[in-house]
């Protein structure tokens, strides 16, 4: 039986696995995107929010992050980019392998670790049991993210393509974006180095070209096409 674990003074994992809640504010994303004769009716058609889970599991300098266990309360009306992403990440080598479905295709994205130019902060939050610490950065040129990481989990990733902070990220925001990713356990459970595989599965490329490709997909769809594009691009 797993179980969740409140860090302890002279504690430091190594190996394990964190549940992420990623938590999307529909109604935020409909006040910008709709025409005010639109939004109320709109938003009596879903929730506020959706929330998907993700499993992040991790060993030493490699990290696996997958889609976690079913939310029978998920609003299921359309899927979201990202929404099932899985990314590898070999932290020491600065390497890393995403899976991506995009409408009907799987992308197989293989690229170096992205670079975050973080600015950490004094400001601290307790998340999960683990003393956290803030940092903020930009990302794409354009979107704000806030992170909160430990040092008392070695490896130094997180969800998705988040890394680079010493320690293990365990909350992302996106305010612009009204996206987070927040850990909501973290088991002690071991994790076999023999678990943490690459995805395999779809057409092989890599960031810089995805991004080209994309956009030249969705060129002529204006406003949402460009947040299509960002949604990707995280």
């Amino acid at each position: 039986m797993h179980s969740g674990m409140k860090a302890q003074n002279n504690v430091f994992l190594t190996q394990g696995r964190i549940e992420f809640e990623r938590k999307v504010n529909l109604w935020a994303q409909i006040d910008e995107d709709e025409d005010d004769g639109w939004k109320d009716l709109v938003k009596k058609s879903r929730p506020q929010f959706k929330s998907s889970y993700f499993d992040l599991e991790f060993n030493g300098h490699q990290t696996l992050y997958k889609p976690g266990r079913e939310n029978t309360d998920n609003n299921r009306l359309y899927t979201e980019p990202a929404e099932d992403n899985m990314v590898f990440s070999d932290l020491e080598k600065e390497q890393s392998t995403s899976q991506k479905n995009i409408y009907e295709a799987s992308f197989l994205v293989q690229d170096s670790t992205r670079h975050i130019a973080w600015k950490i902060t004094n400001e601290t939050r307790n998340i999960a049991g683990f003393e956290c610490r803030r940092a903020n950065a930009l990302i794409n040129d354009s979107i704000y993210v806030v992170a909160f990481y430990t040092d008392e989990i070695i490896t130094t990733g997180g969800p998705e393509s988040f890394s680079g902070l010493p320690g293990m990220i365990l909350r992302v925001s996106l305010p612009h974006e009204h996206i987070t990713w927040f850990a909501t356990k973290v088991y002690t459970e071991p994790i076999p180095a023999t678990a943490l595989v690459p995805p395999t599965k779809g057409k092989k490329t890599n960031g810089k070209q995805l991004m080209i490709d994309i956009k030249e997909d969705l060129k002529d769809w204006g406003k949402w096409g460009m947040w299509y594009v960002r949604r990707i691009a995280i």
